[in-house]
């Protein structure tokens, strides 16, 4: 149906099954490895934007489409980590108990004839206030482990969730909307 190959320029296993939930299947998944710091006094915004930019200029398949993406979890300017160990999650959780935080994901879509194109869906999400034992018992799952912010809304962490304005699927990891309006702006057929 589509001409070219479709190449996911990501690891998470959360994308793809997203991807798959509106009928897109790529044809390879290939993890990008860049430098994920973010630069002095860069906005969350703009720092998603170049990091799922960057995510898509680092696969080189001729003749493919590469999707990329990028996840930050902000508290006001400041950009949460992957949490990649416990007390790095606990801190995420700490700061975000009982307070909104503003969730972004940037979509990049490269063509196979070079062309480029952006998108970034921002959804702001409101966590109840957390007790220790709220936040011991969900350390202890391990969902947290290399998820932006610490948490997983798509797992046991929607139970912290208070309100959501936004998209969904943007904070588990990739905007529906904005990808597939993405793909069909370079021909892409979808379902």
């Amino acid at each position: 149906m589509n001409p070219f190959p479709l190449v996911l320029a990501s690891a998470s296993p959360r994308r793809l099954t997203l991807l798959e939930q509106i009928g897109v299947t790529p044809d390879s998944v290939i993890a990008s490895e860049i430098d994920e710091t973010p630069l002095r006094d860069e906005s969350p915004r703009l720092y998603a934007i170049r990091m799922a930019r960057a995510k898509s200029d680092a696969i080189d398949v001729a003749g493919a489409f590469v999707l990329a993406a990028d996840t930050v979890v902000a508290a006001g300017r400041r950009i949460l980590p992957k949490a990649d160990s416990e007390s790095e999650a606990r801190q995420c959780l700490t700061l975000l108990s009982g307070r909104r935080h503003r969730v972004m994901t940037a979509v990049a879509v490269r063509a196979p004839d070079g062309r480029g194109a952006e998108r970034l869906s921002e959804s702001i999400v409101t966590f109840a206030r957390l007790s220790d034992d709220e936040i011991n018992a969900y350390l202890a799952t391990g969902e947290w482990s290399g998820k932006a912010g610490g948490y997983a809304i798509q797992g046991k962490a929607a139970c912290f969730i208070r309100a959501l304005s936004g998209s969904h699927s943007n904070v588990v990891g990739l905007p529906l909307f904005e990808t597939a309006r993405l793909l069909r702006g370079f021909g892409w057929s979808l379902p």
